[in-house]
């Protein structure tokens, strides 16, 4: 009787499908560029992705328009800039309107998380193979900053 108990656990817990994975796109806003990566929940993992050059006084929507749909994330992150003090600096309220904006157009959830260092931490990632990409260190500094934001959210 005790085995037919076992048993019938194990059927019903069969039945319950593996979780699905959840695209998580991050993004550091930059007055020049905007880097962007690309994550997700399975192996709680991000990997650069893109880096969206800005031609004011047009905004580049459409080539964060074409991102959306060709990844399909669920849920958007932004860095908010930060001094190291954790005092706003002059471009956080302009990452604050992006996300704002992202959020509206998209119609996704938008977090901001703090990036107090990303790029910092984007640079020594890369000089390890030897890349003096500066232009670069904004899609790895996405990654950072997603990468932070899913180790802060393990229950996704």
């Amino acid at each position: 009787m005790h085995n037919s108990e076992i048993s019938d656990i194990s059927e019903d817990t069969a039945t319950i499908p593996p979780p699905q994975p959840i695209s998580i796109m991050g993004f550091d806003y930059g007055t020049k560029r905007i880097g962007v990566a690309i994550g997700q929940t399975l192996t709680r993992t991000a990997r650069p992705l893109a880096i969206i050059t800005i031609h004011p006084p047009v905004f580049p929507w459409d080539k964060i328009d074409a991102l959306l749909i060709e990844w399909r994330p669920v849920i958007l992150v932004v860095g908010l800039p930060r001094y190291a003090d954790g005092s706003y600096n002059n471009i956080s309220q302009a990452a604050r309107t992006f996300s704002q904006q992202l959020q509206q157009r998209s119609q996704l959830p938008v977090h901001l998380i703090d990036e107090t260092l990303s790029s910092i931490e984007a640079t020594q990632r890369m000089q390890p193979s030897g890349r003096k990409q500066k232009i670069r260190v904004d899609a790895v500094a996405a990654q950072v900053i997603l990468e932070t934001w899913l180790v802060e959210h393990p229950m996704l």
